[in-house]
């Protein structure tokens, strides 16, 4: 994995065959009480190593282009304006300066139905963001998010309860926990195995050294626990990488273990 370019909202890595394209949404501020012990309760102490802005936890959002040139599938979208907050929203900007007309996309992949991740299917102004759009996958758990707004895409979900091929070189994987349709995607190239996800990890900074802590919007905070814990165990293997949603923006990493955790390390300097 090589970074070859990057911008204000976004960082272009080379993987093997296949180019990765992080793509920047913004960022959004929770309370540190989100955190959670494995019993479920408030986190007693955040750890000094946790930065806070203005007493609050900033998670990076992050979506995922992936291209072998012909075939691309855009992993999550960001929250469009359904956040109601100028931090956040800014995955077309990040496109553009990226290079990727997405008007071509014809694959989007949701990690989960949560609105910082499935919104920006729909423009601000309420049209389709992705024109030529054929295919959304996303968890059989979470299929029911496509009403209202997202309504007009009902025809294209592609539901996922077991693993899945959406190309040659992508797979998605159910990992409940979070939401009950919670899906990673594994990538595969020459260049090794990436696994984008969406929710397993919100604070990279203490849930890689700590990973049985949760998080207070997991739904079932011990399968999210078990989940993250496959994962990172898969992660640790040689020739892998993670793209996070939530981790520090472009948020690609190697994970390696550490004492009674893992370490991870970024490929590419911060961005925004």
């Amino acid at each position: 994995m090589r970074l070859i370019s990057s911008g204000k909202h976004h960082a272009t890595f080379e993987f093997g065959e296949l180019q990765v394209i992080s793509l920047r949404d913004g960022y959004i501020d929770m309370p540190p009480t989100r955190l959670r012990d494995e019993q479920g309760r408030v986190l007693p102490v955040v750890p000094v190593a946790v930065p806070l802005v203005g007493g609050n936890l900033r998670l990076a959002v992050n979506a995922f282009y992936v291209t072998d040139g012909t075939r691309s599938v855009l992993i999550d979208t960001g929250a469009s304006d359904n956040w109601h907050d100028p931090t956040m929203g800014l995955i077309y900007e990040a496109l553009e300066e990226a290079g990727v007309d997405r008007g071509q996309i014809t694959d989007a992949a949701i990690t989960h139905r949560h609105e910082d991740h499935v919104s920006g299917l729909i423009a601000p102004d309420g049209s389709e963001a992705f024109g030529k759009l054929e295919r959304v996958w996303i968890g059989a758990g979470d299929a029911s998010v496509f009403t209202g707004r997202l309504e007009s895409l009902r025809d294209r979900v592609v539901p996922v309860s077991e693993p899945v091929a959406i190309n040659d070189w992508t797979t998605a994987i159910p990992a409940p926990g979070h939401t009950p349709g919670h899906t990673v995607y594994e990538i595969r190239s020459s260049g090794g195995h990436l696994i984008v996800w969406g929710d397993t990890v919100h604070v990279p900074t203490l849930q890689f050294e700590q990973p049985k802590v949760s998080w207070e919007f997991d739904g079932d905070q011990s399968q999210a626990r078990a989940a993250r814990a496959t994962l990172l165990e898969q992660l640790s293997r040689p020739h892998h990488f993670v793209a996070g949603a939530h981790l520090d923006s472009p948020g690609i990493a190697r994970v390696t273990p550490s004492g009674t955790g893992y370490a991870l390390e970024y490929l590419a300097p911060s961005i925004g």
